[in-house]
């Protein structure tokens, strides 16, 4: 099955796989997204919260307790949205275009974020080499290899690309 022109697989499309490995064993499990097929157990939802959009206020005070969550210095270091996908070209944009280098095979949408955000952009295998970056993208810990960096080298990396004006974009940290 092909895709559409400039569209960026990243997994999901089970009727697509489904066409590539029609002996499968079913049911077909769908790792390329790691949306669990088992979801959590919810409480029940009342139709009018389908009635109309989410309230500002509501929203006010979901950044608040996020912020807190997270340990965010204040609510303005936190912005909410409908998942991460719509945020990654604006995270990109956080620093103005140039080398963008992403420690790779990851994630394919990190890249094609910071290409839209005006980034010359490279995949590297090592991650000494994100060091030569304006923008390094690392996926921590990474899929689809688990590859995982220690918090005090992407503090490191972090603090060199900050004294020349670059940006260190960790996805999924995990920093304890």
């Amino acid at each position: 099955m092909k895709l559409l022109e400039g569209a960026v697989d990243h997994g999901g499309s089970l009727g697509r796989a489904r066409a590539l490995f029609p002996n499968a064993v079913l049911p077909f499990v769908d790792l390329s997204t790691g949306i669990n097929p088992h979801s959590y157990p919810l409480f029940d939802l009342p139709a009018t919260a389908l009635w109309r959009l989410p309230e500002a206020a509501r929203g006010c005070e979901l950044i608040e307790i996020a912020a807190q969550t997270y340990g965010a210095p204040s609510a303005g270091n936190v912005v909410a949205a409908p998942g991460t996908q719509i945020l990654l070209p604006r995270v990109a944009s956080l620093v103005r275009p140039g080398k963008a280098l992403v420690l790779a095979p990851t994630y394919a949408e990190h890249a094609r974020a910071a290409a839209i955000a005006g980034h010359e952009v490279a995949g590297v295998g090592d991650f000494a080499a994100l060091a030569e970056a304006d923008l390094a993208i690392i996926v921590n810990p990474n899929n689809p290899d688990g590859r995982i960096i220690e918090r005090d080298r992407l503090l490191a990396l972090a603090a060199r690309l900050r004294a020349r004006g670059g940006l260190l974009v960790v996805d999924e940290a995990f920093m304890d």
